[in-house]
Order: C-alpha cells, then structure tokens, then sequence
C-alpha cells in the first residue's frame, strides 16, 4: 500500500480502521457490547490479519445508534432489530423516491 492509497481512505467510511478496543473507547461501551452486536448481526466487523475484530466510522455510527438505545432501556436485540428495521424502512422510501422521480420525468415526457 502506498501513502497515496492511506490517505484516499481517510475519508472512506467503510474502511475499516478502528480496533476493538479503540472503537469500545470511542463510543463509550464494552468490548463486550460490540461483541453482542455482532452476534446480533447488526455489524460484522471485518477481521485483521492477525484475526481481530476491525470497524469502520459507518459501523461505528451504527453502533453508538444501538447503545443510545439500549441506553434507553431497550435489550440489545430489540436494539438491534430496530436498527435493522430503520434501515430497511429508509431504503424502501429511498427507492420509493426514485420511482416516483422516474414516473414524474415519464408523464412529463408523455
């Protein structure tokens, strides 16, 4: 890898740049909590060379989502399938969007 390649994935949020410990750091939770969440399945943290765990800034703000929820008083895996559920809501509407974007420019045309 050379420099030019490091710094084109600074910016990149789905590299996956952050180690366990310093990922647990900067949301302020457990090793164990990011344990659960991917036994959870809602982060699969990519894996280093050496087999440890590796996050990225995209599966960090998922993340802290889930601890301001547990925070809340919802359990971890309801948690989780909230965080699931939004997500999937969020891209339906976003693909809902394009269609009614596409159907807009086709009658426009007509």
């Amino acid at each position: 890898m050379t420099a030019g390649d490091s710094y084109g994935r600074i910016d990149d949020d789905d590299y996956p740049a952050y180690t366990m410990g310093r990922a647990a750091e900067m949301l302020g939770t457990t090793q164990g909590f990011l344990r659960a969440i991917g036994e959870a399945r809602l982060i699969t943290p990519l894996r280093s060379e050496g087999g440890h765990r590796r996050y990225s800034r995209y599966q960090l703000r998922i993340a802290a989502r889930a601890r301001e929820l547990v925070d809340q008083g919802t359990p971890i895996e309801a948690a989780c399938r909230i965080i699931i559920l939004e997500d999937q809501l969020e891209e339906a509407q976003r693909i809902n969007a394009e269609y009614r974007r596409a159907a807009s420019r086709h009658t426009a045309r007509a």
